[in-house]
């Protein structure tokens, strides 16, 4: 008989891992369109040339998008060898072991770039770092979700656990996020290095910090003690029809999908909506972040409780319906009779309770289908739900960056900002589009034994 894993030095440890390669997931967001195509007065050098194919889509958006053509092999054949597998230390713990290095190695190797100064060979080494990254970071995310619900067995501590992942999950955009603040901090300290040089020692700074934290997981879980482990026995693409089949399953992860479009979208456009719309300092983009993910973490026990009265689906199609006004919001930003300083903190005001309702629910929701879907099969195929959901939370990501890389054809510098304001228009559609299609999301009964 397994222990139950329900004491929160145990829960915050597991946390650990979500802070880890959400750090390392999110520079890439927050920092490659900028450190490759960063605006004119940035002090940064352009990376590469603009390369426009059949004039809407450009060569730096298909080379980020390529990571994520191999995620559609990987997710899914890592999720089904770790469903699958018999290891002493569990079906988990040794692929998240295995990944550790790598995602830091490759992630640092991003923004070590061939060429310091504009050049095409640089698409050509972003393709290799990009696959070794991504690949190594599937190995350990998908294993490490499919824990969570083995871990937590009733639906209070579901959501619980959820709460904890959401603030881990946004404590590493907040550290990722702080990535010029530390390059500002490096000026003051060492003097003669040039701005590329800081920013790449920044980003190795707090990669290695998103890699410390992934660590913690791996170190202090013992899984055969908390989780009782059954491997499955379907194919790969019996296990991965089974879980797509789950219509209730694929309707979350298009609006899933949308969320991570729409925060890819902020994450490549903060710097700019703040240095191009607003005429701030970029590394102010960075604290009013922080401020705003601060904000959200109030709003948890309140989203819990209303969580619990009223469901889940309301409170997620009202939060995609108000992100939506926001980007409406932003897309006018630098034209408001308030002062810019204003305009922003009252942007990260807004964002707060959404931002903790979009972070906290999905994970319960997957964990509650995982579970349902168990019962009724009788086969354990959580790594595959994570896997699926891991792999659109990632394409979304991916098409975000992709669609802001697109506007900035259009204008990306202060005085032709045409496409940084169009790119917030852009994340306005996909909410609404987003809250729509979960209208039509059916919650897991009240009455659910999960």
């Amino acid at each position: 008989m397994t222990e139950e894993f329900k004491t929160y030095p145990k829960i915050i440890a597991y946390g650990f891992g979500m802070a880890g390669w959400s750090v390392m997931i999110n520079i890439i967001s927050v920092m490659i369109i900028y450190f490759y195509l960063p605006p004119k007065d940035s002090g940064l050098p352009t990376l590469i040339p603009q390369v426009s194919l059949f004039g809407i889509f450009t060569l730096f958006s298909v080379v980020l998008a390529s990571g994520r053509i191999l995620d559609a092999v990987t997710d899914p054949l890592i999720a089904w060898l770790s469903d699958r597998s018999g290891f002493e230390m569990g079906r988990r713990i040794p692929f998240m072991l295995m990944a550790l290095l790598p995602s830091l190695v490759f992630c640092v190797l991003i923004f070590v770039p061939l060429h310091s100064k504009e050049s095409s060979g640089n698409y050509f080494w972003l393709l290799i770092t990009q696959a070794g990254f991504y690949l190594s970071l599937t190995l350990y995310s998908v294993p490490y979700n499919a824990l969570m619900p083995e871990l937590a067995r009733t639906k209070d501590q579901k959501l619980l656990f959820s709460a904890v992942l959401s603030l881990m999950f946004v404590l590493g955009i907040i550290i990722s996020s702080q990535i010029p603040l530390v390059a500002e901090l490096l000026h003051l300290l060492f003097k003669g290095l040039s701005e590329q040089s800081y920013y790449q020692y920044s980003i190795a700074m707090v990669a290695f910090v998103g890699f410390l934290f992934m660590v913690i997981p791996v170190l202090f879980i013992n899984e055969r003690r908390y989780c009782e482990s059954k491997p499955v026995k379907n194919s790969i693409v019996g296990s991965l029809f089974s879980t797509l089949k789950n219509k209730n399953f694929l309707l979350f992860l298009v609006a899933d999908a949308a969320f991570f479009v729409t925060l890819a979208l902020i994450s490549s456009g903060i710097f700019y909506y703040v240095t191009v719309l607003l005429g701030l300092s970029g590394s102010l983009g960075s604290r009013v972040l922080a401020v705003m993910i601060v904000l959200s973490l109030v709003c948890y026990p309140l989203v819990v409780k209303l969580a619990r009265k009223y469901g889940k689906r309301p409170l997620i199609v009202f939060s995609f319906f108000l992100f939506s006004l926001l980007f409406l919001i932003i897309s006018g930003f630098g034209r408001y009779s308030l002062p810019a300083i204003f305009q922003l903190y009252l942007l990260a005001l807004l964002a707060a309770f959404p931002v903790a309702v979009l972070g906290i629910l999905p994970f319960t929701i997957v964990a509650e289908i995982a579970d349902e879907d168990g019962r009724c099969t009788g086969e354990q195929k959580e790594g595959m739900f994570y896997a699926a959901r891991t792999f659109s939370d990632k394409l979304g990501q991916t098409l975000g960056v992709m669609l802001f890389a697109m506007f900035t054809l259009l204008g990306k510098d202060p005085g032709d900002d045409l496409g940084i304001r169009l790119s917030a228009l852009m994340g306005m559609a996909v909410c609404l589009f987003a809250g729509f299609i979960f209208l039509f999301f059916r919650e897991i009964k009240k009455g659910s034994p999960v």
